[in-house]
């Protein structure tokens, strides 16, 4: 069994539960997840005239090789309506894996680390809050310190909002 971290994204509809929905289908596809950061909202990067996206970490154990575990996390957003019709744009869900144990694979449709984890708070900081001393497997450095370099980047921490009658709402913007 190999400890991975897969970050959870969504900017339409109902993002919290998208996320929810996205959590129990790993469940489903022998991804067991071990512990789930919390959830924080964040600005999109690429392109910036969309709806802001929730994200989230997930520490999860599987016995799915690499490849195996992309195409589950794969088959989870076309099954949850991922539609990649506009390069980085607004999506129901996005699941990427961020890291597989220590490993280093740089395969055609295949990179991990993922590529840009450096690059994005909406991955560091709920990455950071679970394993803030992990070192970055290429570069060494601790994923606090990574998150360091990019706290200029907005991501709050997110929590529903509730109704008088109890139920949860989603946040002002949100969709």
């Amino acid at each position: 069994m190999k400890t991975v971290y897969i970050a959870l994204g969504s900017n339409l509809g109902d993002r919290a539960a998208h996320l929810d929905e996205a959590r129990r289908r790993m469940e489903q596809q022998g991804i067991k997840i071990a512990r789930v950061s919390s959830i924080f909202e964040t600005a999109p990067r690429e392109r910036i005239n969309q709806p802001w996206f929730l994200n989230q970490v997930v520490e999860a154990v599987t016995a799915l090789a690499p490849r195996s575990l992309l195409s589950r996390l794969l088959r989870i957003e076309r099954e949850m309506g991922r539609r990649r019709l506009i390069a980085n744009g607004p999506r129901v869900i996005d699941l990427d894996i961020v890291l597989y144990g220590d490993l280093i694979i740089a395969a055609e449709g295949l990179r991990i680390p993922h590529p840009r984890m450096g690059e994005r708070r909406f991955v560091l900081e709920p990455l950071s809050e679970l394993v803030p001393g992990l070192r970055h497997p290429e570069s060494g450095t601790a994923i606090r310190d990574l998150l360091i370099q990019v706290s200029a980047q907005t991501a709050r921490r997110w929590q529903p909002k509730i109704t008088p009658a109890g139920a949860t709402a989603s946040a002002p913007g949100c969709s």
